[in-house]
């Protein structure tokens, strides 16, 4: 069973999440900070995907992908980043670190979609996309 780990600072959003993601046959990990989420990578090890919520107090999500990326454990976990920010600048940042980057609110159906295209091994995917 695939492990996710969920950041998202809202306690509903995130409750939601595990609950939609669990009846999609994932495992779920979930923290409401950057800094809750690194120490719960550093007791339960990586994930197999990453959904982070890009807009936090302290450690936002693109300061946490930052941060993944330098640890040689972490750099590889596919990363999706949530957020209500829209503006094409917020999305092209979101992307040029490499990460899906989801609108919210968020369709529970285009985040799953995302999340089973990130655990695809890249031979897998045709054309190279």
């Amino acid at each position: 069973m695939p492990k996710v780990l969920v950041v998202e600072d809202t306690p509903e959003l995130r409750s939601l999440l595990e609950v939609r993601l669990r009846q999609s046959g994932y495992l779920v990990v979930s923290a409401d900070s950057g800094e809750e989420a690194l120490r719960v990578l550093a007791e339960k090890g990586p994930p197999d995907v990453a959904v982070l919520d890009v807009t936090m107090p302290g450690m936002s999500g693109l300061d946490l992908h930052a941060r993944l990326l330098k640890d040689p454990l972490l750099a590889t976990i596919p990363v999706i980043f949530l957020s209500a920010r829209i503006q094409p600048e917020d999305i092209a940042a979101g992307r040029a670190l490499g990460a899906v980057y989801l609108t919210k609110p968020v369709v529970i159906l285009a985040l799953t979609k995302a999340i089973e295209r990130a655990l695809r091994p890249a031979t897998a995917v045709v054309g190279g996309w």
